[in-house]
């Protein structure tokens, strides 16, 4: 089933020349993933197709205005929930790339300047995501990310299908360290383990480097687990990766 996804924004072509390239691209073109771009001046009557207004109280920046913003998404009737892209909004994760790749379709609204309308956030949009505590000139790059994060999850889009439940965050840990040929360079050497012929060892010691990689790296990830269990400090101590 094909996924749709409009976005909305005032820089379509940032988003169409993104989007036509590698994954995105093939994507499209099997059929798999049906990306919309609409210009958010679409819906402007005046000369200059102005989108935006100083806000009232003063201050500084430009708002984006909520009467050409809700002609557009009226105009287009993109598929919901349409989804603001805000610094307000819930923290994207894999978790929720998972939630949104299982739906038909979905919309993302692309701010820019300082901001928009309340009115818009509240009275148009069904959900705001962000992607963190950082701030963008404008809501695309956000966009795109959460794009790619979502397309590629769908049935395939990949070229190998298992490859989206071997990834980082996959199953709340970081993915394992990966290693390709030569098996000796410059004196660094790829793990006896993967040149074994042992898949059964190999997967093993791909969980218990992920475990490790984890801990190391982003031990919030294991304590939003529950912490390491019995297994898990097993298999770490069986390639003595415990660093204890």
């Amino acid at each position: 089933m094909t996924l749709r996804i409009d976005v909305l924004t005032l820089f379509p072509g940032m988003v169409v020349r993104y989007a036509a390239e590698s994954i995105l691209g093939r994507a499209s073109s099997a059929g798999h993933l049906d990306l919309r771009v609409h210009d958010l001046r679409l819906a402007t009557s005046d000369a200059h197709r102005t989108v935006d207004d100083s806000p009232f109280g003063g201050g500084a920046g430009m708002i984006l205005m909520p009467e050409p913003v809700f002609a557009a998404v009226e105009a287009v009737e993109p598929p919901r929930p349409l989804i603001l892209m805000g610094p307000a909004g819930r923290r994207f994760d894999q978790s929720v790339a998972a939630e949104l790749a299982a739906l038909d379709g979905f919309s993302l609204l692309c701010g820019r300047y300082e901001g928009v309308d309340e009115r818009i956030r509240t009275g148009l949009c069904d959900d705001e995501i962000s992607l963190g505590d950082f701030v963008l000139a404008g809501g695309e790059l956000a966009a795109l990310a959460i794009v790619e994060a979502v397309a590629r999850l769908r049935p395939g889009v990949l070229g190998n299908p298992v490859s989206p439940e071997e990834e980082s965050f996959s199953d709340g840990l970081l993915e394992y360290p990966h290693f390709t040929r030569p098996a000796d360079f410059r004196g660094m050497e790829v793990p006896e383990v993967l040149r074994s012929g042992d898949h059964a060892r190999v997967d093993r010691w791909r969980r218990a480097s992920a475990l490790a990689r984890t801990v190391q790296l982003r031990p919030d990830l294991i304590l939003e687990r529950g912490g390491l269990s019995d297994s898990d400090r097993d298999l770490l101590e069986e390639f003595d990766l415990s660093g204890e």
